[in-house]
């Protein structure tokens, strides 16, 4: 089963594999510009917030969300595991990667043929 993931920033989305962490699936795109971090939950590089849809949290740093941030729906991509279809916004440094006036998601510099419009 393959699980959507879609990023408001840019108005696109892409398929995240059942099981899998949001930054896994990101990463497994070949997308170009992604800032990765420690990929353990520990520096915060790839900062999100869940605006909709079910999902679960692995351990992450206080120092990068907050439980009050968590509640709000604050994550890390990298210990973010969807259980469904997510809408989501990439903040803090990553979120360039993903600005819409940069044309949505690009690949080796060209748009996204995998990349769909929701």
């Amino acid at each position: 089963m393959s699980i959507r993931i879609h990023i408001e920033n840019c108005d696109d989305s892409f398929p995240c594999p059942e099981g899998s962490n949001v930054l896994r699936a990101m990463e497994c795109l070949g997308r170009r510009g992604i800032p990765v971090g420690c990929r353990g939950g520990g520096c915060g590089v790839c900062k999100v917030r869940v605006l909709a849809g079910e999902y679960r949290n692995e351990t992450i740093s206080r120092a990068c969300v907050s439980v009050e941030e968590e509640a709000e729906g604050y994550s890390l991509a990298c210990k973010l595991i969807p259980e469904g279809d997510l809408r989501l916004r990439v903040i803090g440094k990553m979120a360039r990667s993903f600005d819409a006036t940069r044309g949505g998601f690009h690949f080796y510099g060209t748009p996204s043929a995998a990349s769909h419009r929701s």
